[in-house]
């Protein structure tokens, strides 16, 4: 399974991504053979730690950043990199602060980041490197070509991925209408929608940081992962025993923060569904309905709700005629027949492409 980066860290990438003025002003230092240090934050901790120096207060633009560069000291930023607020600054960090760099420059920015985690930027003239510090974490920015590399072959991977949750996820379809789904069955569908999510999210990372050269990667995301997080949250409402310590939100977010090992272990990912006793893989089980009905056109969230708590599992929604739908509060008898018409639609499909 790839890696998975923080939200700062992603912050942090995107402000130093390609099609961003602070990435032309970088580019320029690189292209002049000149190293530098930038703090990207001018608040009262990063001030405290500033010796000599001036003060600019100037709008920023990467032909200022590269001059600047000329000068030993660092460069600090507005939050934003709108403006420049300080130039050719002395940083003095707290010296107690681990660092495994070797170089002056990078020891000072990864102890910058890690004492106050701010975004910080190191550009290395004897590796034309540039390096982005966040908290404790160090990432090395790559070559574009390099990375449309790793985020096409993510690509592929999630292609295959997605292709093997299509398939586990017709199966329950079929399952749920002949009322012979198993936890086995709902799990499956749980395990593979969440590796194709964190796929997924390692790409959106490649994108931030590939800037105004990810635009086709993203087209190709979207297309792939389109209905792929509302199946995840409506598999899990569908099975899930929810009480007032264990709801909805809690069950998503318990499967999102599984390690990878836990994930490959199914009887781990049973823990999700909150079903009551210790549930063997190979028991029967009953869906709500949500899955099925939100395949239905037009039908409001609102109406699923009624209907589900009217009858209270699919296969007595299955068997509820015109008349029984249309007792239901807002449905009518319009909307009951097309909530019959589109289950009927739905089942015969669903059971024919299992046993095509």
């Amino acid at each position: 399974m790839l890696a998975r980066r923080s939200a700062t860290l992603i912050e942090a990438l995107a402000a130093v991504a390609p099609g961003r003025a602070l990435r032309e002003g970088i580019d320029r230092i690189l292209q002049a053979n000149m190293g530098a240090l930038i703090v990207v934050d001018d608040g009262p901790d990063v001030l405290a730690i500033c010796s000599g120096g001036f003060l600019l207060d100037a709008e920023f633009s990467p032909q200022r950043l590269s001059e600047l560069a000329k000068m030993d000291g660092a460069i600090i930023l507005a939050p934003d990199a709108s403006r420049i607020a300080r130039a050719n600054v002395h940083l003095v960090p707290n010296p107690n602060v681990p660092t495994s760099e070797t170089g002056t420059r990078h020891r000072t920015a990864e102890r910058v980041a890690r004492s106050i985690d701010v975004p910080v930027i190191s550009v290395s003239e004897e590796l034309s490197l540039i390096a982005v510090y966040r908290g404790a974490v160090k990432h090395p920015l790559e070559a574009i070509p390099r990375l449309l590399a790793r985020a096409n072959q993510a690509l592929q991977t999630l292609e295959r991925y997605k292709a093997r949750l299509d398939n586990v996820s017709g199966s329950l379809s079929a399952l749920e209408v002949e009322d012979l789904v198993t936890v086995r069955d709902v799990v499956t569908v749980l395990q593979r929608a969440e590796m194709v999510r964190r796929i997924a999210e390692e790409i959106d990372s490649y994108i931030v940081e590939l800037g105004e050269d990810g635009r086709l990667v993203r087209l190709q995301l979207e297309e792939l992962m389109g209905g792929v997080e509302d199946d995840r949250r409506l598999v899990i409402q569908d099975y899930f025993r929810d009480d007032s310590h264990f709801q909805l939100e809690r069950a998503m977010d318990t499967l999102a923060e599984y390690s990878t090992e836990d994930l490959l272990d199914l009887k781990m990912v049973v823990d999700v569904l909150h079903l009551p006793g210790t549930a063997a893989l190979d028991v029967n089980i009953q869906p709500r309905g949500y899955r099925l009905l939100s395949k239905v056109p037009r039908l409001p969230d609102s109406l699923v709700e009624r209907i589900i708590d009217r009858f209270g599992n699919l296969q007595k929604i299955l068997r509820a005629t015109i008349s029984d739908l249309d007792d239901v509060e807002g449905v009518g008898d319009v909307r009951a027949r097309a909530i019959r018409d589109g289950l009927s639609r739905l089942a015969e499909t669903s059971i024919l492409d299992r046993y095509s």
